[in-house]
């Protein structure tokens, strides 16, 4: 058996996971770059902005590539955001540590600097996160934009249009008219909306509910009419604004955006906070408003004023214009045309619904079944003359739902295709691939228990009080979209929403359903964390310099925390060398961004204006208070030769706390665990070729 020692070498893992992360550099930034990717079977191509959809794709055959799959499918699973950011750095820092290698720095000093420099980080940009209470007064401090006749491409109004941060910050205009506008907060009281409030309900911020679709026969509507609901409000303001702003009911942008009655942000933080971690998709901000509102209705019976993830599924319907794209109550879900002829048979009745919690197919066990040992079933249930077990089996489910008049049937699995023919035919209306969140959600609201096995059922496990019918957009334009027919389900008092995604190119399917879920989760932990990194590059500036800072220091800060079993002398013999190399990974990463949203033309020109920063951080005395006055002006990162792109791109974005900084750690982990593992045993016949090859000095003969 031959043992050879890669990192001495040629380092093979980590240059595995550079090239692959590598494909996924386009992604960094709030300005995205879409990439397509193309089935070899079908040769059908889909447009991915995500991580996770990128790393699904590659071919990972080596061990680097699994274990960067499972820490992507990892950091998706617990945040959903954060993977961008979190691939680039495994690459940037496996890229660093071969640099390290490469000057004969050891294992160990690489691990334990590299370790206690990112935990050094994490610790110092404690003082840039912003609460969300003060959103508002961080993201909309008094930030005065040029007037008309300043403005570099002469148009009038243009920042307004292209920069949708500015439609929720109202800024001050010289030609702009003084106008009375109703502001919607989350109390009735007289008093002005502030920032306590938000402790009491943050979901106060989005205001009115936005356009939601009302179905055909929906009983449900009244809750999210959009008009009188509980988040209107008495309470006026006198703003100025520009002339592309005007009295409600008269604003083409409010119109086109929300609906007749929507206010996309009002006068609270949460909006704003919205459109910060949405990286300028008004349409998810849109759908996140409607479905705040309601949930904020409910929360005044609950007390709850968190946005509840659980209440809330997803349905894409191609073939209508994404302007089309809303939030329905109910389960929305898409039926083939034989299903729909079922459905309009029950419209307007009332249905007894039963919830399988498992595949409705004859050989489905449940997990953990085993069957009795040294027993060999030869037929379960024996079946008349000249007819299949399988017959058997599907006459008898099929008995059980006629016994128990069921109309409607919730599967969490697969349906057997022959199984759901004959309920057709019976006018039984069978739903499979169904979410468990959505299975208790009917079972709460119909007082259906759900079951593994037909067999399993009787009186009690039947819920009564749900409907079905067809979905219509908010036009009321008839829906005809061939194979696949959108149908809403829904229960009196059911808790449940539908976003709808709309959409008429089917490339574009999986990349609106991702974008939405992301911008939700960024949301939800956003209020969980109960704060936010100001984004666009902020916080990696001052880790950048903070890294720099510790490098050109004799000493190791905090010696009582460094490993106890490496020697400080001989610790601090390296420890430049190797905070270096953590801080080019960071310096990458900005380059990159700035890249990324045009405010610079090459790698070179960014690398510059990052030093300028750096140098203007360490002219002022405390980097931290440099950069949050810079957020506060606009973002950290401006000036693109491009005044049109400028525009465009100068949009103030937040992070999430906790996703950013367990990026940066799972990253780190990663690299350096492949670095400690980097090696290779070989073993087999291969091991004469290799003695008497001329690479045969690479190996250790065990």
């Amino acid at each position: 058996m031959a043992f050879r020692d890669v990192n001495a070498r040629r380092h093979i893992g980590l240059q595995q996971l550079s090239s692959l992360a590598s494909t996924g550099r386009t992604f960094l930034g709030p300005m995205k770059s879409h990439k397509f990717i193309v089935d070899e079977i079908t040769n059908q191509s889909t447009l991915i902005c995500s991580a996770v959809r990128l790393i699904e794709s590659l071919d990972l055959t080596s061990a680097g590539g699994q274990l960067l799959n499972e820490t992507i499918q990892a950091q998706n699973k617990e945040f959903k955001t954060g993977l961008s950011t979190l691939l680039f750095l495994v690459g940037a820092w496996s890229n660093a540590v071969v640099e390290c290698l490469q000057q004969n720095v050891p294992v160990p000093a690489i691990v334990s600097v590299m370790s206690e420099g990112l935990n050094s980080c994490c610790e110092r940009v404690q003082c840039l996160q912003i609460p969300i209470q003060d959103v508002k007064k961080e993201l909309c401090s008094c930030q005065v934009r040029p007037k008309a006749s300043e403005s570099n491409t002469g148009q009038v109004g243009c920042d307004g249009l292209t920069n949708p941060w500015n439609l929720l910050c109202f800024q001050r205009d010289a030609s702009a008219t003084e106008e009375v506008i109703p502001v919607n907060s989350c109390s009735h009281q007289g008093d002005d909306c502030n920032f306590n409030k938000f402790l009491v309900s943050p979901l106060a911020g989005f205001g009115s509910v936005a356009s939601v679709v009302k179905a055909v026969g929906d009983r449900s509507s009244s809750a999210l009419s959009g008009s009188g609901g509980t988040a209107s409000s008495c309470i006026t303001r006198k703003l100025t604004h520009s002339r592309h702003f005007s009295t409600p009911g008269k604003s083409h942008f409010s119109r086109h955006l929300s609906g007749p009655s929507a206010d996309l942000g009002g006068c609270c933080g949460l909006g704003h906070l919205a459109m910060a971690l949405s990286r300028g998709n008004q349409t998810g901000v849109k759908l996140l408003q409607s479905i705040a509102a309601y949930q904020q209705e409910r929360a005044e019976c609950s007390g709850s004023s968190q946005i509840n993830i659980a209440e809330i599924v997803t349905c894409c319907v191609l073939g209508l214009p994404e302007g089309y794209s809303c939030v329905s109550p109910g389960f929305v879900t898409l039926v083939s045309p034989e299903q729909v002829a079922v459905i309009k048979h029950f419209a307007g009745k009332p249905l007894r619904i039963v919830l399988m919690d498992g595949d409705l197919t004859e050989q489905y066990r449940h997990l953990g079944f085993n069957r009795p040992r040294n027993v060999r079933t030869i037929l379960e249930h024996p079946s008349p003359q000249g007819s299949s077990t399988g017959d058997v089996w599907l006459s008898r489910m099929s008995d059980i739902l006629m016994s128990f008049e069921v109309n409607l049937v919730l599967v969490k699995g697969n349906v057997c295709k022959n199984f759901m023919e004959r309920c057709i035919a019976s006018r039984i209306l069978v739903i499979g691939g169904v979410a468990r969140d959505v299975l208790c959600a009917f079972g709460t609201a119909t007082g259906a228990q759900a079951v593994s096995y037909l067999s399993q059922l009787n009186a009690s496990c039947v819920g009564n009080g749900a409907w079905a019918e067809l979905w219509e957009p908010s036009d009321g334009r008839a829906v005809d979209l061939g194979e696949l027919v959108p149908a809403r389900i829904s229960a009196g008092g059911l808790a449940l929403l539908t976003a709808v995604l709309t959409t008429a190119l089917p490339g574009k399917v999986q990349l609106i359903e991702d974008q939405f879920w992301t911008l939700l989760y960024r949301l939800h932990h956003a209020l969980k964390d109960g704060k936010v990194f100001p984004g666009g590059g902020a916080v990696e500036l001052l880790c950048l310099s903070h890294i720099q800072a510790l490098a050109e220091q004799p000493g190791w800060p905090g010696n009582d925390r460094a490993v106890r079993w490496l020697p400080s002398p001989w610790l601090a013999e390296y420890k430049s060398i190797v905070l270096q190399a953590l801080a080019r990974g960071w310096e990458q990463y900005l380059s990159v961004v700035l890249c990324n949203t045009a405010k610079a033309g090459s790698e070179l020109e960014a690398s510059a204006s990052v030093d300028n920063h750096l140098q203007k951080a360490a002219a002022c005395g405390s980097a931290s208070a440099y950069i949050l006055e810079e957020f506060r002006r606009g973002g950290v990162f401006r000036g693109s030769s491009d005044p049109f792109l400028n525009q465009v791109t100068d949009l103030k974005v937040c992070d999430n706390v906790a996703a950013k900084t367990e990026a940066w750690r799972r990253a780190l982990d990663l690299v350096l665990l492949v670095l400690q593992t980097d090696a290779e045993i070989i073993t087999g016949p291969r091991r004469n070729e290799i003695l008497n090859s001329p690479v045969s000095s690479e190996f250790m003969f065990l």
